[in-house]
C-alpha cells in the first residue's frame, strides 16, 4: 500500500508540473517530509535525481525544436554547477546526519519554498505583461545577453546552492530570475533555458547526494513510475485549465509549507 502511495504522489506532482510548470522539488520534497516522514537530506537527494530524470525529457523536446538559448544556459551553469559542488563538499565535511545540517536544510528549504511561492505568484500576475515592460536599453541588446555578463553567473551560483541544499530553486525561482535578466526572451525560450540548465545542475547535485548516501533508489523508481504519466496528462490538459488560478493557489500552498518549515 505504501508503494502505491509513492506512485500516486509521483503522479500528482507530475500532473501539477505538467499543468503549471512549477518545479517538482517545491512540491515533492515537502510532501516526502510532511506526508511520509522522510528525513530532509534523504528527501532532497532523492528528489534531485527525480527532477533530473523528469526534466531530461523536456530538454530533449526543446533541443529538437531548437529553441534553447545555449548562451543563457552556459552562463547560468558556470555559476550553478561549481556552487553545487562546493555545497556538496560542505555537506560531506559536516555530515548530512548532523542535527545542525538537518536543521540548516529544513530552514533553507522553507526559505526556498517562500521564494518559490512569491515567484509563482509573480508569474501568475506579471508574466502576461512582460512585453509591455521592456525598456529602450533592453531593446539595444541581443535577447540572450543580460545587462551585465556576471549577473547570470551570480544568480546561477545562488540557485546552485539552493538546489543542492533543498532541491528547490531551478523551477519557479529560476524562471523568474531569467524573466528579469532577459526581458526580451520569449517566455517559451525562458522555460527552455530553465529546463536545460536544471538538468546538469540536478544531476550533479543528485549524484553528489548519492555519494553521500542520501538517495533512496527504490523510492526514486516508484516516484518516476507515477510522474511520467502524470506529466504527460498535465501537458495535455494545460490548455483547458485556468493557469492563473492554479498558480495563485499553488503559491498559497507553498507559502504555507515554507512557513511551517521555517518555524520548526
Amino acid at each position: 500500500m505504501e508503494n502505491f502511495a509513492f506512485v500516486l504522489a509521483g503522479f500528482v506532482v507530475g500532473l501539477i508540473v505538467g499543468l503549471t510548470g512549477v518545479g517538482g522539488g517545491s512540491l515533492m520534497t515537502p510532501l516526502l517530509i510532511f506526508g511520509f516522514g522522510i528525513k530532509p537530506a534523504l528527501a532532497v537527494g532523492t528528489d534531485l535525481l527525480f527532477a533530473s530524470g523528469t526534466k531530461f525529457g523536456g530538454l530533449l523536446n526543446f533541443a529538437r525544436q531548437r529553441v534553447i538559448p545555449w548562451r543563457v544556459v552556459f552562463s547560468l551553469s558556470a555559476g550553478s554547477v561549481p556552487a553545487a559542488l562546493l555545497t556538496l563538499w560542505a555537506l560531506h565535511e559536516w555530515g548530512t546526519s548532523n542535527p545542525m545540517v538537518q536543521r540548516a536544510i529544513t530552514f533553507t528549504l522553507g526559505i526556498a519554498l517562500l521564494l518559490t511561492a512569491a515567484a509563482t505568484l509573480y508569474k501568475a500576475i506579471r508574466a502576461p505583461r512582460r512585453a509591455e515592460e521592456v525598456d529602450d536599453q533592453s531593446l539595444e541588446r541581443p535577447a540572450d545577453h543580460a545587462k551585465h555578463p556576471l549577473l547570470p553567473v551570480l544568480f546561477g551560483a545562488v540557485i546552485g546552492v539552493l538546489v543542492t541544499l533543498t532541491s528547490v530553486g531551478a523551477g519557479a525561482i529560476g524562471v523568474t530570475v531569467l524573466m528579469l535578466l532577459y526581458p526580451q526572451l520569449p517566455l517559451y525560450r525562458i522555460v527552455a533555458a530553465d529546463i536545460a540548465y536544471a538538468v546538469p545542475l540536478t544531476l550533479v547535485a543528485g549524484l553528489g547526494h548519492a555519494a553521500l548516501g542520501t538517495v533512496d533508489w527504490s523510492l526514486l523508481a516508484l516516484l518516476l513510475t507515477g510522474s511520467i504519466p502524470g506529466i504527460w496528462l498535465g501537458s495535455h490538459l494545460i490548455s483547458r485549465v485556468p493557469e492563473r488560478f492554479i498558480r495563485s493557489a499553488l503559491s498559497v500552498l507553498l507559502a504555507w509549507a515554507g512557513s511551517k518549515l521555517v518555524l520548526i
